[in-house]
């Protein structure tokens, strides 16, 4: 394999210029949601728990979102290799019209719906309670995330990672500035504690979508997205857009969707399994957070070179990001152990939660390896290269056919312990590795679409 992997020095150097914008806004959100779960925390278990169920249930839109923009920047970041902006608007336009209509859905089903939503993560009635306010304060957050989150994906697809990084930062400061003011009463408001952390993350969004769409519509040059052209027909790419976008958009979905029955399995076991979970998830994000700005340039840069129609350098990248990514894991596994302690002994919860959560940790230390590979061949180079029904069945298939059945028989049939619940819950990475580098392998996963 050493042949195929790429030495040139420009390769990793660009690489990294694309990642770290990534990699830097990932760290953001990560901390903007530590912040939320901490300051949460302050209040109690079921505060956390409300809120952390709740989102579950936003995240299936966030999730559908990147689905839906990650579709779009298959052809995006071929169409910028090939020199063709007008086509980029085209798909651009199309990609906001179904995340837009998206919203209104999802919108509507956390305004009528809440409390039949809660119900499905938990039994709880306190925790029900306080999901059921959190919704109320965030619904419109989903029509922000439609604009704000597609748009990204995109404008990274053409290399512009500026734009998501300045929103990310302006975002932290934002909710930190509004989470310390309306959680806790500062500056003469209310103590609004989990209602706080809600309208927080309202007001933080929407003043990072009105910033984004004043630099798309008045300041941008590259893409020159204006008004009008969300207005203006794009029928005629309307079938190449599904072909590849589908696929995504159902592949993402029902990933998320089976995360969520993930969730919901985790949230019958009670309220320390849940908070639990939560903590440790922020702590795998946190780990894996590199491996994820390298698996958003691995897609691009698979793509702008097959837009460029040069399919053996695309093979030689693929080779190259999954070597590396399979490296990452390792050395994240090592950073979970590290500072996993004090992670969380930041948490104000009990001795239980606490010996959960080191339980967990001691699940993702392994399966964290398996985790980014699968994410930088699924998301990243089989994705650039415009495979997206091949994924779409490697998504589904082993999460809803392995990960959620063996979670639900390791927790309520066969009763074992955090760890091997955790394991057998993200059984589908290992198996997703396996299949997606024996794809790769065979070069069967590289489309040219321009």
């Amino acid at each position: 394999m050493k042949q195929w992997l790429i030495r040139d020095p420009a390769f990793y150097k660009k690489a990294l210029i694309l990642a770290a914008p990534v990699v830097v806004q990932s760290m953001i959100t990560i901390g903007v949601n530590m912040l939320d779960t901490i300051m949460l925390g302050a209040f109690g278990e079921l505060q956390l728990s409300g809120s952390s169920l709740a989102n579950s249930f936003i995240t299936i839109y966030q999730v559908l979102c990147m689905g839906i923009g990650g579709g779009a920047a298959v052809l995006t970041a071929q169409y910028w290799g090939a020199k063709d902006p007008g086509s980029i608007r085209r798909i651009l336009t199309l990609m906001l019209r179904i995340s837009l209509s998206l919203a209104l859905l999802f919108t509507a089903a956390v305004l009528f719906l809440p409390e039949q939503i809660m119900r499905l993560y938990t039994s709880d009635p306190a925790i029900i309670e306080n999901g059921i306010l959190y919704f109320r304060l965030v619904a419109p957050t989903f029509l922000l995330t439609g604009i704000s989150l597609t748009t990204s994906i995109v404008f990274r697809s053409v290399q512009e990672v500026r734009l998501p990084l300045f929103t990310a930062v302006l975002s932290f400061f934002t909710n930190l500035l509004f989470n310390w003011v309306l959680i806790f009463g500062h500056l003469g408001f209310p103590q609004m504690e989990i209602a706080g952390a809600a309208l927080a993350t309202t007001l933080a969004r929407l003043i990072e979508t009105v910033v984004i769409l004043f630099y798309i519509l008045h300041i941008d040059r590259r893409i020159q997205y204006r008004l009008r052209d969300f207005l203006a027909p794009c029928s005629s790419y309307l079938p190449k857009y599904l072909c590849f976008s589908v696929p995504v958009i159902i592949s993402d979905f029902l990933l998320g969707l089976g995360n969520t029955a993930v969730t919901m399995v985790i949230g019958h076991l009670g309220a320390s399994f849940v908070t639990a979970n939560a903590i440790v998830a922020m702590i795998v994000r946190l780990s894996t957070v590199f491996n994820s700005g390298l698996a958003s340039a691995g897609s691009i840069m698979t793509g702008n070179v097959l837009g460029q129609k040069n399919p053996e350098l695309a093979y030689r990248q693929g080779i190259t990001f999954t070597v590396l990514s399979g490296l990452i894991g390792l050395l994240a596994g090592g950073i979970i152990l590290l500072l996993a302690p004090f992670i969380i002994g930041a948490y104000n919860i009990t001795e239980e939660t606490r010996s959960i959560a080191f339980l967990l940790i001691d699940a993702v230390s392994i399966m964290v390896v398996f985790q980014t590979m699968q994410s930088m061949l699924t998301k990243g180079v089989l994705r650039g290269g415009g495979d997206t029904r091949f994924l779409m069945i490697a998504d589904i298939a082993f999460l809803w056919l392995c990960s959620i059945p063996l979670g639900y028989l390791s927790a309520f049939v066969w009763h074992l312990s955090p760890f091997w619940i955790y394991v057998l819950m993200k059984i589908d990475h290992i198996i997703k590795t396996v299949w997606c580098v024996i794809r790769l392998v065979r070069k069967k996963w590289i489309r040219i679409v321009t």
